[in-house]
């Protein structure tokens, strides 16, 4: 009984921690990981680092935009509000 408990939990672990992994974006800057709640749950871009890339290239992602990338690297200080407001508009439109 004890056995088929500690099974189930090790089971519901492993399915609590891919859960997770689907529904985040672990965005790493520097030392620190900041994460991002993804829009639907896949495992396309769910580790993701900043390190020596252009705000440009970030934002060129349309998941990553969506999840709110752009008000992220405001907060941390990589690009302005009004460079993350017209780096959006431009991807958003397609321009």
């Amino acid at each position: 009984m004890i056995q088929r408990l500690k099974q189930y939990a090790i089971i519901a672990a492993i399915g609590f921690a891919l859960w997770g992994l689907l529904s985040n974006h672990f965005i790493f800057e520097g030392h620190h990981v900041h994460l991002l709640k993804k829009a639907e749950l896949n495992l396309h871009d769910t580790f993701v680092s900043l390190h020596n890339k252009q705000p440009e290239f970030i934002l060129q992602n349309d998941r990553l935009r969506e999840a709110g990338i752009g008000d992220l690297m405001v907060e941390i200080g990589m690009i302005s509000e009004d460079e993350k407001d017209r780096l959006e508009s431009k991807y958003r439109y397609g321009e």
